[in-house]
């Protein structure tokens, strides 16, 4: 059912495309944020290349807090002053950093981290956390890399009100 060694040799827009289909079929039917949190973040880190860290900040009302992921250990907590996932959250707009170490306030939890990009998950109007992705490697992502990760999101948010009978979201659309 989930093949991830074949991403690698597909084009960006095919590979979100396939991601977005394979987590649809993973999170289909399923209400729990943490399972389905859980269950993303593997698929991810699995099905595409140069990742060294993916997962999920949940916002508990004052500072983000590590939720599922893969990866080594990260940050717990995580101040919307701070950092990559903190300004994610505090602007509630996607950022995209191709080279963390340039990032004013930038939170290495991986010295191994180079480029990041971060998706606030806004939900009903508030806040409720950021998909966070690490990559080794500098300007590892790119405008298409934010289209897939921000139609993953969104299709994370709709299992949250079980409206996984809505169509895939194109990410192109996003």
């Amino acid at each position: 059912m989930f093949s991830s060694h074949s991403l690698a040799d597909l084009s960006k827009p095919e590979q979100y495309a396939a991601l977005l289909e394979q987590a649809q079929a993973l999170m289909s039917g399923e209400p729990n944020r943490i399972a389905n949190a859980a269950n993303l973040s593997a698929l991810v880190m699995a099905s595409l290349p140069e990742l060294n860290w993916v997962g999920f900040y949940f916002f508990d009302g004052q500072e983000l807090v590590l939720g599922p992921f893969q990866g080594k250990p990260a940050c717990l907590r995580i101040p919307l002053d701070r950092g990559v996932c903190g300004a994610a959250a505090s602007t509630r707009q996607t950022q995209l950093v191709p080279d963390v170490h340039a990032f004013a306030g930038h939170i290495a939890c991986d010295a191994a981290s180079r480029a990041e990009i971060v998706v606030p998950l806004i939900h009903q109007g508030q806040l409720l956390g950021v998909w966070d992705v690490d990559s080794p490697v500098a300007g590892r992502f790119d405008l298409e890399d934010q289209r897939g990760m921000q139609a993953l999101c969104h299709l994370f948010l709709q299992t949250l009100d079980q409206n996984l009978s809505a169509p895939i979201p194109e990410y192109s659309s996003l």
